[in-house]
């Protein structure tokens, strides 16, 4: 039987200590269940395609196959965002996850065929995108479960529980790999899909206030603070996602003999943990001077990868990347802060404003993760036309130059009322 909850105010302190807080609670720990899966899909390349050494794909054919899940995961957060308003968070949750499914499954299969062709892999690496989604659509529906002066936290630790599982399938996989053999890349998390599912289906719930038509919450693509916040999500969220994915076949194209695979983890799970202190700054300093500074970090830190890169030394390579992966983290702690603060600003009543950054979290979660295939296939290009990440890591640096100057015109420097209220 559908779960449908109508009454439902968590901005009523009463209701929030007497009823809203044990079901968002709820609500919320598997909703990071689900997502975190969905992570652990989506990023399931970033080992595998480092670990296929019995076939004879170039460097740039491998990039291919890591950037395309970002590709087509980016793409899906868009109807995923209106999915749980459409058609009920709980409901949606338990869709999304068993889709989870046909990547394991065909990459299971795939691998343990020494006969596949890559056209083949390219699909089959493209349907883990399905993971790439439910980041949207997880958040979209936990935005309507909290009352607004705990959104900060709560979307912190969701979006915190989804982003660790790269570095779960990080942590685990060079392990699963190495002792099973690369089909249970695929095989292994299937036990674990069909578990989020069933948590899903019997302990999350759907709001009836929380149903909008696409066309409602399509309304926000005609705002600026819309296009001028998933820019900069590109240089926080897409920087995460695509140094993640990127870091495992980067590090053994350029440091063969390297240790890369016992310790690629470290910076996803780094990032993850570290993103809900860039919420946590940002409410005490504001969203947009903790991330006007932050990308300025950032653009020093892709000059200490170069340096890393071009003094052969992977050490020095490797905590040069640690220092891109927690700011960036910090960053999609800082961005995400400024978006509801943004919404809920300036639509003409809280209901609106709620529904608003809900639609505007889902359309920029899903640019900004489109960064995530950019910046594999400018590491893919690079090599391919250099045999070096150098032409990379020198557009990276100049993206954020870019993002640092629009975060200081639109949101630090004196401005209107619509867009000052970043700040907050």
């Amino acid at each position: 039987m559908t779960k449908w909850i109508a009454d439902w105010r968590p901005d009523d302190q009463a209701f929030w200590a007497s009823t809203g807080k044990k079901v968002a609670r709820r609500n919320l720990i598997f909703s990071i269940l689900a997502e975190h899966l969905g992570f652990t899909v989506w990023t399931l390349w970033s080992i595998v395609a480092a670990k296929m050494g019995n076939y004879s794909f170039t460097t740039d054919q491998l990039f291919w196959l890591v950037a395309l899940p970002n590709l087509v995961g980016s793409a899906l957060r868009l109807p995923y965002t209106f999915g749980p308003a459409r058609f009920g968070g709980r409901n949606f949750t338990v869709v999304s996850a068993l889709l989870l499914l046909i990547p394991a499954i065909l990459l299971g299969v795939a691998v343990g065929n020494p006969g596949t062709p890559y056209w083949l892999f390219l699909v089959i690496a493209a349907t883990a995108g399905f993971g790439g989604g439910n980041f949207a659509s997880s958040m979209a529906n936990i935005t309507y479960f909290y009352p607004q002066a705990r959104q900060g936290s709560a979307l912190g630790l969701n979006a915190a529980g989804g982003n660790i599982g790269v570095s779960s399938v990080q942590l685990v996989m060079p392990l699963v790999i190495g002792g099973l053999g690369l089909a249970a890349a695929g095989w292994f998390w299937v036990p674990f899909i069909v578990v989020a599912a069933v948590c899903a289906w019997l302990f999350m719930d759907n709001l009836t206030g929380a149903k909008a038509s696409p066309r409602e919450q399509i309304a926000v693509a005609g705002k600026a603070q819309t296009w001028i916040m998933s820019f900069l999500y590109i240089g926080t969220f897409g920087s995460f996602i695509g140094y993640s994915t990127a870091f495992p076949l980067l590090s053994k194209s350029l440091f063969p003999g390297s240790p890369w695979a016992a310790v690629a983890f470290v910076g996803p799970m780094l990032g993850s943990l570290i993103r809900p202190i860039g919420g946590w700054l940002s409410d005490r300093m504001g969203g947009a001077p903790v991330t006007l500074w932050n990308f300025a970090a950032m653009g020093g830190g892709v000059g200490l990868v170069w340096l890393g890169v071009s003094s052969g030394n992977f050490w020095l390579f490797f905590l040069a990347f640690q220092l891109l992966f927690v700011t960036a983290g910090i960053g999609n702690g800082s961005t995400y802060r400024m978006i509801p603060a943004i919404f809920l600003a300036t639509a003409p009543d809280a209901a609106t404003g709620k529904k608003q950054a809900s639609a505007a979290i889902g359309i920029i979660s899903a640019i900004g993760a489109f960064g995530g295939f950019l910046i594999n296939r400018a590491f893919g290009m690079s090599f391919a036309s250099t045999g070096s990440p150098a032409s990379a890591l020198a557009a990276f640096a100049l993206f954020y130059v870019a993002c640092f100057a629009l975060t200081w015109w639109c949101y630090v420097r004196a401005v209107g009322p619509s867009l000052a209220h970043a700040r907050v």
